[in-house]
């Protein structure tokens, strides 16, 4: 079943491509958008809960932090993402680059918990009193 999956998460890839092509002639360069408010602001609370339930996680030396971390390390590099593409040229432009440092500084951290083997020291702790 495993070699099926990836199979199909291939496959997935493989057949984005022509639809990112179609996307890319066919979407308009620009667009009114309704709660363009609502959408960043879940976007940051999205954020800010995945960094919440990552430093909890970790705390309590759970190695589903790196699960938490896995999820919002891709939230922050998407926030990044979209501050960028859609900031205005100028001083806006500048704010979102000064952002996407920052937001790229805590998807470096959330990568680095995601790929960690046993350094959080609760995690070790955690360990020691379950022998």
């Amino acid at each position: 079943m495993r070699k099926w999956t990836l199979i199909s998460l291939g496959a997935a890839a493989v057949l984005l491509v022509p639809w990112m092509a179609v996307l890319a002639v066919t979407l308009p360069g620009s667009t009114r958008v309704h709660h363009w408010s609502l959408a960043w602001i879940g976007l940051d609370a999205l954020l800010a809960a995945g960094c919440a339930a990552t430093a909890l996680l970790g705390l309590r030396g759970d190695p589903r932090s790196r699960l938490t971390a896995s999820a919002t390390a891709s939230v922050a590099v998407l926030d990044a993402w979209f501050d960028i593409t859609t900031a205005h040229t100028g001083p806006a432009l500048l704010e979102a680059l000064a952002c996407a440092v920052a937001e790229g500084a805590v998807a470096g951290v959330c990568v680095g918990v995601a790929l960690s083997k046993g350094w959080w020291p609760m995690e070790r702790r955690s360990r020691d009193t379950h022998r």
